[in-house]
């Protein structure tokens, strides 16, 4: 089937699912496959729990009418995706960064709805069927589209810039972030940058923020906007960031400085679709930060920084910097393994325990078996398990925690011991 034919479908009812347990009446299934599942197995169940039409591409699944057969079933999502986005002739923002995308985007978004119908990616569905799923979120009523990018890998967001076709870019930083796929951390900008690559062949805009070097670099070539120093201040971050713009104060719910960058690319962005001031103020305040990412935790024991979704080099450093700038009582560090960093994993890791211990906090557990394998002098634990018994035993009370490792050694278990 072409393209123009099944985007006829798809405009039926605007409904895109890939997981049978989260069916919708109406949609379109697409089979997708994975290491251990073939999606075209489940085309006939999705058929029975609502679905209009299964799309798959092995023909022993084609069983009636309303299964639709193609070469390749995530080509066609992409695909599809694509003509959608072009049909829909509205602006597209697109976001990648080493850091801070997932907050940076949901800032833009809760901004940019205060006067328009705004569609962005939900929670980080931010690769090559993620994007896709993000544009065909979007209908006839949307009239400005977040799409955020991830990658670790070459070309892999230039590749997302040929389905999503922004019209504007932002790229929050240039981190020690998937080190091991991008080759080091020229691998990183160079991979990153791909999205300005984009925009200067597209004669489109990047939004740049002008305290960072790297991206006033990169965007020398093409058409810029910058963010509005001159009417913005950095005032604290204790814990919370609090700033002003055009005089007005922002109390946000973000911890950490490095969050200010967020917060002022979503005001520049607002500024420049034209939000009001007063619109971008309630926005910023109203959100708050949750799925483990900076969340500030009050249990009857602790007060809780829990930012256990993700951690890089970068992003460790500056955690650790922010939590010790904070005005507060005893100050106890939990930090977890950080992965994907190839060759450069116990440096890195070393690079970390130094700077931790050089910042003299009231106690420190380091978890995972890259940690492990320093001498720190501190508390180690090879395994979670190890560590939580440990804790079991030793009851943490009366403190201010820092939790910070990556998405895999998911150390936000933790709180149901120290809470």
């Amino acid at each position: 089937m072409k393209i123009a034919s099944l985007y006829n479908l798809y405009r039926q009812h605007f409904l895109v699912d890939t997981d049978t347990r989260n069916i919708r009446e109406n949609t379109l299934f697409f089979a997708l496959k994975g290491d251990n599942f073939n999606g075209n197995s489940f085309a006939e169940e999705a058929l029975k729990l609502g679905a209009s039409f299964a799309i798959v591409d092995e023909k022993v699944y084609q069983t009636n009418e309303n299964v639709i057969l193609v070469n390749n079933v995530l080509e066609t999502l992409q695909q599809l995706a694509n003509y959608h986005r072009r049909q829909l002739k509205i602006p597209i923002i697109g976001l990648t960064g080493s850091n801070g995308k997932t907050t940076t985007k949901e800032l833009i978004h809760v901004v940019l709805n205060k006067k328009y119908n705004t569609q962005a990616t939900k929670g980080n569905l931010n690769n090559h069927i993620g994007v896709p799923l993000t544009l065909l979120s979007m209908t006839d009523k949307t009239e400005l589209g977040v799409v955020e990018m991830g990658a670790n890998h070459q070309k892999e967001i230039a590749f997302l810039c040929t389905i999503s076709e922004p019209n504007l870019g932002y790229i929050t930083n240039f981190g020690k972030a998937h080190l091991e796929g991008f080759g080091g951390i020229e691998g990183v900008i160079k991979g990153k940058s791909e999205l300005y690559t984009f925009l200067k062949e597209n004669n489109k805009t990047a939004f740049v923020n002008p305290d960072d070097e790297i991206q006033v670099k990169k965007t020398q070539e093409i058409n810029t906007i910058n963010f509005k120093v001159d009417a913005l201040e950095f005032l604290e971050a204790d814990p919370f960031v609090k700033l002003s713009y055009n005089d007005k104060i922002i109390q946000s719910n973000l911890v950490g400085a490095y969050n200010y960058s967020n917060i002022a690319a979503a005001i520049t962005i607002g500024t420049y679709f034209k939000v009001s001031d007063k619109d971008i103020k309630e926005a910023l305040e109203s959100y708050v930060p949750k799925n483990n990412r900076s969340q500030i935790i009050e249990t009857k024991n602790n007060e809780i920084i829990l930012d256990a979704y993700n951690a890089n080099p970068s992003s460790m450093k500056v955690a650790l910097e922010n939590f010790e700038s904070i005005t507060t009582t005893t100050k106890v560090v939990i930090l977890g393994d950080m992965f994907e960093l190839g060759d450069d994993s116990l440096q890195e890791h070393q690079a970390i325990v130094d700077l931790t211990i050089s910042l003299n906090f009231d106690s420190v557990y380091f978890v995972g078996e890259n940690f492990n394998r320093i001498k720190t002098g501190k508390h180690q634990f090879k395994t979670y398990e190890n560590f939580e018994d440990y804790i079991k035993k030793n009851p943490l009370e009366n403190k201010s925690i820092l939790i910070k490792g990556s998405r895999g050694m998911r150390l936000e278990r933790i709180l149901e011991i120290i809470s």
